[in-house]
């Protein structure tokens, strides 16, 4: 039950639409670096919930500066990220799937422009800093979970669970993504997407700024 317990308080607060998943889908559709990508968030949080467990959820919690000074640090990065692909809806032609070598055939480019590959470094530096940068990741997994962890007696179960629900859902999100790639062979479709990219980056990055 404890294992059940952490499963399924870390599926309630992970499904939640934020900059961490936005950007895993974003990666998924893309079909670039998914691995590494879901593999960093899924480690992440079961370091955040491990610590938590341990006892340092009421430590965060008593360090308001702290708190405040990754509030501000991620509200500028996730602004930043917000610009970047305000610039990408807004361009002219916009991006579109290749289709990989098991795929259907692609469209012909006509005034698109093919999806540039971002290197690894960059999706690396992104991801992480989109995880520990963000405050919220703080208060769910460190403080929420580690407090709620730390009332079982076999915390270290609970703490599994929750690790458990973060890897299932990173990795169905990232290689699921993938289902909608007819879609988003398109250009105008993935304008939409960076579109709506921009604003759920920004109306985090104001919330965070807000204090909210």
């Amino acid at each position: 039950m404890t294992y059940l317990a952490g499963l399924g308080l870390a599926f309630s607060l992970i499904v939640a639409i934020g900059a961490q998943n936005v950007f895993v889908l974003r990666q998924g559709l893309r079909r670039e670096h998914v691995g590494i990508v879901v593999l960093i968030c899924a480690a992440s949080d079961a370091v955040l919930v491990a610590v938590g467990v341990a006892g340092m959820g009421a430590a965060v919690a008593a360090a308001p500066l702290l708190v405040s000074v990754v509030r501000w640090a991620g509200a500028g990065f996730l602004l930043a990220y917000a610009i970047l692909a305000a610039r990408r809806a807004l361009a002219p032609g916009g991006e579109r799937l290749e289709a990989s070598e098991h795929d259907a055939p692609a469209r012909p480019a006509s005034s698109a422009r093919t999806a540039v590959a971002t290197s690894t470094r960059t999706v690396v530096v992104t991801c992480l800093a989109l995880t520990w940068l963000n405050p919220h990741v703080y208060l769910d997994t460190v403080v929420l979970m580690g407090t709620v962890g730390s009332t079982h007696d076999a915390r270290w179960l609970f703490a599994a669970g929750a690790a458990t629900a973060s890897a299932v859902w990173f990795t169905a999100l990232g290689y699921g993504a993938r289902l909608l790639s007819g879609v988003l062979a398109r250009p105008g479709a993935w304008r939409v997407l960076d579109g709506a990219i921009a604003v759920v980056m920004a109306v985090i990055a104001v919330s965070l700024a807000a204090g909210a």
